[in-house]
């Protein structure tokens, strides 16, 4: 349907590892225009606790300039925008002044230098990260504002007891550079900072045991509300209006799960990507160690899981050649000859946690093509054993499952998933997370799930071969005994499968 030409439009912003990116979208719905710069990190192993991995927010800044403006002369016209909502990297901070400049690097979501400060954390808040369900990891949040403070200077810790220092998350630095100071942050970004998602409140008792003032922390709000305004400055900046709203967005797989137009119980989006990862609505707040949700802007919970399989677990020497080539190929071994658990390395996290966990191969392939296959099915076993566990949780799986990722870009592997899922698969038209906060932008503090389901549109349905997923039974039903055997799962999975 046609908009008005006074309607306003909507902006989302991704703050992403490898691009910045910005999509205009009107109320309809419909992508006006969409603008990318690319990002560049430092890595290294330079501290004794892991991998190091930051990235200058000044970069940030330069590449939100131009592509806002590549995105808004994209989208043509002089309509006014409604508001702008912005999205980052869960886990990724950094220290800013009371103007909201930086001081320092950002510690990016990956950052795994904090093992010290993880094993604080872990102690100074167990019981109540176990109740939360979410145990602390050294790249969360917490340890690495905890290795911060730890690693400045007396006058910076001084500061930061002051509030005159603030931890931000790097959607909170972009829109304190638009509205011209700091801001408040939302609660899905302050969820790996140690806030408490259930009682909506930053846990002062843990925080006191770890040294870490209240007073350096911002305050969270809804995703949706008020932020500020764009100044003058970042309008001239970004080619945003002077005066634009700028509302609190949220994570860039809370995002994502927007722009898939999974909000409400019963749906699910499956993003496969280099790993799994599956996000959901449900009524109550799911209680599995696999399993940690967001909280709803709606008032819902968004529990999600990541696994370790995914396009990631493609061996190189596929990745090198025809990938179509190779699905083709592949799809005259439904099922393949072996059963394969594809883990790319040592490790499990979804739907069973197991840091011990290796990968395996039931049977021989007959060539190449039956070996491929083999990995794309064993994902695809995965993918159903997931929402097997959130049923086993209590989380209704009844609803419309999307399909987001790169690895949901090929045709078949799309269609081997629907198959051995026995379920359909919807493509949203626009995927990206970028999309995903300009539908946030524009519900406001109003219905997130009402105004997604008017701009969240689906490009396509993959139905299920019922012949074919009959023939894969067998092969998953030994897929779940293997992984019983080996102790990974128990044996209501089996019962499950059967």
């Amino acid at each position: 349907m046609p908009t008005a030409v006074d309607d306003p439009l909507w902006v989302g912003v991704d703050v992403g590892t490898q691009s910045l990116r910005v999509a205009v979208v009107d109320t309809s719905g419909r992508l006006l225009g969409h603008g990318s710069r690319p990002l560049t990190s430092r890595r290294g192993r330079a501290h004794p606790g892991g991998r190091t991995h930051e990235q200058d927010p000044a970069a940030w800044w330069r590449a939100f300039g131009e592509a806002a403006h590549a995105a808004l002369d994209a989208a043509g016209g002089t309509r006014t925008v409604g508001a702008v909502a912005l999205c980052s990297t869960s886990g990724t901070v950094l220290l800013a002044d009371r103007a909201g400049a930086a001081r320092g690097p950002a510690l990016m979501y990956d950052d795994a230098r904090a093992a010290g400060e993880e094993r604080r954390a872990a102690e100074a808040g167990g019981d109540l990260w176990a109740a939360l369900g979410y145990p602390m990891q050294r790249s969360w949040a917490l340890p690495k504002a905890l290795w911060l403070l730890a690693t400045a200077d007396a006058a910076t810790r001084r500061a930061a007891a002051r509030g005159d220092l603030r931890l931000a998350h790097s959607a909170d630095y972009l829109a304190g550079r638009l509205v011209g100071g700091p801001v408040n942050t939302d609660f899905s970004h302050a969820l790996k900072t140690g806030y408490d998602v259930e009682t909506h409140r930053w846990p002062t008792e843990v925080l006191d045991r770890l040294g870490m003032p209240l007073a350096m922390l911002p305050d969270v709000v809804r995703p949706g509300t008020r932020l500020g305004e764009v100044c003058a400055e970042a309008a001239a900046h970004t080619g945003l209006g002077q005066g634009t709203p700028v509302v609190a967005g949220m994570t860039d797989g809370c995002a994502a799960q927007i722009a898939a137009g999974a909000l409400e119980a019963g749906r699910w989006n499956s993003v496969l990507g280099t790993t799994l990862v599956l996000k959901g609505v449900t009524s109550t707040r799911l209680s599995g160690g696999a399993v940690y949700s967001h909280r709803h802007p709606d008032g819902a919970w968004l529990p999600g899981g990541a696994s370790n399989v995914g396009a990631g677990s493609i061996p190189s020497r596929y990745l090198r050649g025809d990938l179509a080539r190779h699905d083709a190929a592949a799809a005259a071994y439904e099922p393949s000859s072996a059963v394969s658990y594809p883990l790319a390395s040592r490790g499990e996290r979804f739907p069973f946690v197991r840091p011990d966990a290796e990968g395996f191969l039931l049977g021989t392939p007959r060539d190449d093509a039956d070996g491929y296959a083999a990995v794309l099915q064993g994902v695809a076993f995965v993918e159903r054993l997931s929402y097997e566990y959130l049923a086993q949780l209590g989380a209704r799986v009844d609803g419309p499952v999307t399909v987001t990722g790169g690895g949901s870009n090929s045709r078949y592997w799309t269609q081997l998933r629907a198959d051995i899922l026995g379920r359909p698969l919807h493509r949203p038209a626009h995927p990206e997370p970028a999309f995903g906060m300009a539908v946030l932008a524009a519900a406001g503090t109003g219905s997130l799930t009402i105004t997604a389901r008017r701009m969240v549109r689906r490009a396509e349905t993959v139905e299920p071969r019922a012949a074919v997923t009959a023939r894969f039974a067998a092969p998953y039903g030994r897929f779940v005994e293997e992984l019983v055997r080996r102790g990974y799962v128990d044996a209501t999975a089996t019962r499950a499968a059967a």
